[in-house]
């Protein structure tokens, strides 16, 4: 168990350093041939910001780990909806962009809609097994490509998503030598290998020391840790007072993670799925939606400390919850 402990904390630190050398790699040659900033944030640094969540889907849905691979991504987008965007607020009251509120939210909880009935064959043919197929991956693609082109479409407004990503970080964007972008992008990539390899091998272990299901691991310590990126470039664009990117990275990450990461995964190898995280499922549906009344509640588009407050006793009371249910 010691060493369990061990590996899993190195596999989130290799995680982490691992996103961060790929992203700044990419962008480095993407600047080296001239493709704009925009284009860079909503691909590469979209992308990277996500590859903790894809790379630990990825190898758990290859090694049969279905509970680790779900629970993973559907505690890692009540993580960044409870429990960062209830932290950046208490830090900064959040100014959220009418498109984000109007389109990118009620995006993700379609998203969440989309997942709920493709998992859950039941409602379809009566009885079976509920499995996350192929085909129901390409049906998440399918849906993520829609919204990437909707993203896109956005440069021309430069709006929603756009004024959250927060256009002038991108500026910061140091261009390498071509030698070290590609260094920079090899050792990430094995970082991420090594360390969502670490992180699923250790995570099933401790799952079955303490006798936990996997499902409950992921939801929990393995999505917390997968956070970890999001909530660390949150906090640090409150303290710059940017805090309303937070916004735009948490959605574009929830969105990313149901529709790029399961899909991708699924499509490795169909994921089987256990019907109790129904729940679970119904409370990343009901927090969307919360957080969507939250916003209009009071000073309209703006999360208060106040707001932030009840997201962060939500996100406490749901892991006591986890925990009592085991």
């Amino acid at each position: 168990m010691f060493w369990s402990i061990i590996f899993l904390l190195l596999g989130f630190i290799f995680l982490i350093k691992g996103a961060d050398f790929l992203v700044d790699g990419s962008s480095s040659i993407a600047k080296k041939y001239k493709i704009s900033n925009l284009v860079i944030g909503l691909t590469i640094v979209a992308f990277g910001t996500s590859a903790p969540e894809l790379l630990i889907s990825a190898i758990a849905s290859f090694e049969g780990n279905s509970g680790i691979s779900l629970g993973n991504i559907i505690g890692s987008n009540i993580s960044n909806t409870l429990l960062i965007l209830g932290i950046i607020s208490i830090i900064s009251p959040i100014v959220v962009s009418e498109s984000t509120v109007n389109k990118e939210i009620p995006f993700s909880f379609l998203a969440i809609l989309a997942l709920a009935f493709l998992v859950n064959d039941f409602l379809l043919n009566g009885g079976g097994e509920s499995v996350l197929t192929r085909g129901d991956g390409l049906v998440l693609l399918l849906f993520f490509i829609i919204f990437i082109y909707y993203t896109f479409g956005l440069s021309k407004t430069s709006r929603g998503l756009l004024d959250d990503l927060g256009k002038d970080e991108l500026e910061e964007i140091h261009k390498h030598k071509t030698w070290v972008s590609y260094s920079m992008i090899t050792g990430g990539l094995l970082l991420l290998f090594l360390g969502g390899e670490w992180i699923v091998s250790s995570a099933t272990d401790l799952a079955y020391t303490l006798g936990l299901s996997q499902s409950l691991v992921g939801l929990t310590i393995v999505a917390l840790g997968t956070s970890l990126p999001e909530l660390a470039a949150s906090i640090t664009a409150a303290r710059r007072g940017k805090a309303s990117m937070a916004v735009g990275n948490v959605v574009g990450s929830n969105i990313f993670n149901f529709l790029w990461v399961l899909g991708f995964s699924s499509m490795i190898r169909p994921i089987t799925y256990s019907s109790f995280l129904n729940i679970d499922i119904l409370v990343l549906a009901g927090v969307t939606l919360l957080l969507i009344f939250l916003i209009y509640l009071g000073k309209k588009n703006i999360l208060t400390k106040k707001e932030g407050l009840i997201l962060l006793s939500l996100y406490f009371f749901y892991i006591i919850y986890l925990i009592a249910r085991g």
